[in-house]
């Protein structure tokens, strides 16, 4: 492989991807719009490699025709997009015009290039409520929220460009993603956060916030919702895996990524405190209307074909996600 674009490489998985990248000695092209990407995160993968970086957005074709004057690109790492699900109802358009037409715009400066390889970050949110448990890539796709929708639909958008271009792609579809690098050299910065473990820890880091925990009266263990929470880092190899196999097989496949192991929020909280070794304030509040009492994925699929395994343990990365909150994040911000 020559170059590989990466979208969204500013962003918490994408600066993974990005890091792992130039540590495996690949020609990295970052495409960003920097609009919760970050800068500070570029500066210091620099570092690590040979990076390129190209500010532009994906609704934009003239941005995206020059991130490809670059040349000699052989693949494209698809990470660009808005995800968060509450704000994707409040307001579809911004997601259907970023997601979907903006991955149109991607495609087809690829094949005006002559690219056409892509591993594109999908998600479990595909799948929408589930019929069963753990969820298996046969499981029926009927997203439930615009955020969803947007994913769902370019993953047929790619159906038809393998059929009618030779385009071909792997669709990854996360679950619950966590931690930072195990060095401490990018991690997860969302402003606002959503996300549940780095949620907890600032709780922690300010104790003058309360962690709002939704729901106590689900039929789990514990009567909380069950998530399955991968390792960043395993994710991302997971999609060097899919990278690898895309220039081996040249041929088009979708699979889940997750652990097989839920773990439920009262233990993500146990966790947490036993890690930072400190008490985190909890308000117990009603339930979310929408939240599956448990997403698990089967991951037999990525084992098999991939030869790919989550290896780090949810208490891996909560301890990297707490340095991570503690010393980077805190020395960026000041």
């Amino acid at each position: 492989m020559n170059k590989i674009l990466v979208t969204g490489g500013a962003g918490y998985i994408g600066s993974h991807c990005v890091l792992r990248l130039l540590k495996d000695g690949v020609k990295v092209v970052v495409f960003d719009n920097l609009s919760t990407g970050h800068i500070e995160t570029l500066d210091t993968l620099k570092k690590y490699g040979d990076l390129i970086f190209v500010k532009g957005d994906l609704q934009n074709k003239e941005d995206l025709k020059n991130v490809f004057k670059e040349g000699d690109i052989s693949a494209v790492i698809h990470f660009a997009a808005f995800s968060q699900v509450g704000e994707s109802v409040k307001d579809p358009q911004k997601y259907y015009f970023n997601n979907v037409y903006g991955t149109l715009n991607l495609l087809e400066a690829m094949l005006q290039k002559n690219v056409k390889r892509i591993v594109f970050s999908s998600t479990a949110a595909t799948y929408g409520e589930p019929n069963y448990v753990p969820i298996d890539e046969n499981h029926v796709q009927n997203p439930v929220n615009p955020y969803g929708n947007t994913k769902f639909f370019i993953e047929k958008i790619l159906d038809d460009y393998d059929k009618a271009y030779g385009l071909k792609s792997i669709r990854l579809r996360y679950f619950n993603v966590a931690g930072a690098s195990s060095e401490g050299v990018v991690g997860e910065w969302h402003e606002p956060e959503t996300h549940l473990i780095p949620n907890v820890l600032k709780s922690a880091l300010d104790e003058s916030k309360v962690f709002k925990l939704f729901g106590s009266d689900y039929d789990t263990k514990d009567g909380t919702c069950v998530r399955d929470y991968i390792n960043i880092e395993d994710l991302i190899d997971a999609h060097i895996k899919a990278l690898n196999y895309i220039f081996e097989n040249n041929k088009t496949d979708y699979f889940n990524l997750g652990t097989k192991t839920g773990n439920s929020i009262k233990e993500v909280f146990s966790l947490c405190e036993k890690a930072i070794d400190k008490k985190i304030n909890i308000e117990m509040c009603p339930r979310r209307d929408g939240d599956p009492a448990i997403l698990v994925a089967d991951n037999g699929k990525a084992k098999e074909i991939l030869g790919w395994n989550s290896e780090k343990s949810l208490e891996h990365s909560i301890k990297t996600a707490y340095e991570w909150e503690n010393n980077l994040l805190r020395k960026f911000k000041t």
